[in-house]
């Protein structure tokens, strides 16, 4: 199993659901919504095990926590992984809309310096401007584009870009999603759960993910999964 984007801090129980994930030995990437989140989230989980913290700092909350930029920079090199990040564009969000662009650009300048991060990025309602900053920033790592919703035209200027996608059950079940999946290359596609938001039991919510992959690629689970765990091997090699 491969959940590239959950949020097991905010589970009802955490310390449980990294025991369950750890014995189906699961490969997990945990993102956080914000730098203070990132210490306590990494010690849930064992060192180099296959649940990796990625440090985040979500759209959403820059608003209200726009002074955690240099505790952002002082973890960066503590890890690889780096997520939530990214923009959102939804109208209860436009007051905070300089302050997402600011930041957002100065986590991909950060970034850059490194090269090698591999970064979960939120884009609801910001498609084009998420786009539009990581062509700025060339370099910045690997764009992993969590829950990606753009119409087709930014779908296929994200492929252009070399942008990863991670995808769950929800996106699958649509037919926007269907179509897109048909259009992203199969090596750069990672299932996810978002959990807890979008389900609260990763192993079914996984399950069902590969299930309609399956059926999108008309290949079998077997395959599906293969795939998706080839990928996650050339991703992070």
């Amino acid at each position: 199993m491969i959940d590239f984007h959950c949020h097991l801090d905010l589970m009802e129980y955490p310390a449980r659901a990294v025991q369950e994930l750890e014995a189906a030995q699961a490969y997990v990437l945990s993102v956080t919504t914000i730098p203070k989140a990132f210490p306590k989230t990494s010690r849930l989980v064992k060192k180099n095990g296959r649940i990796r913290t990625a440090l985040g700092y979500h759209p959403q909350l820059v608003g209200e926590r726009s002074n955690e930029m240099p505790l952002f920079e002082s973890m960066l090199s503590e890890t690889r992984y780096v997520g939530e990040v990214g923009l959102d564009g939804g109208k209860e969000f436009a007051k905070s809309k300089h302050s997402q662009s600011k930041v957002f650009a100065e986590i991909l300048s950060l970034c850059r310096t490194d090269g090698s991060k591999i970064i979960s990025i939120h884009s609801r309602h910001a498609a084009e401007a998420v786009l539009d900053k990581i062509e700025e920033h060339p370099g910045c790592g690997i764009p992993i584009l969590h829950w990606f919703t753009g119409n087709r035209s930014e779908l296929d200027r994200a492929i252009k870009l070399g942008c990863w996608f991670s995808v769950g059950a929800p996106m699958l079940r649509s037919a926007k999603g269907k179509a897109a999946i048909a259009r992203i290359p199969r090596e750069r596609i990672l299932t996810e759960t978002d959990a807890p938001f979008a389900s609260n039991n990763i192993r079914s919510s996984l399950l069902q993910a590969t299930r309609e992959l399956s059926n999108i690629w008309k290949i079998d689970e077997d395959e599906v999964t293969s795939t998706i765990k080839a990928n996650l091997t050339s991703l992070v090699s």
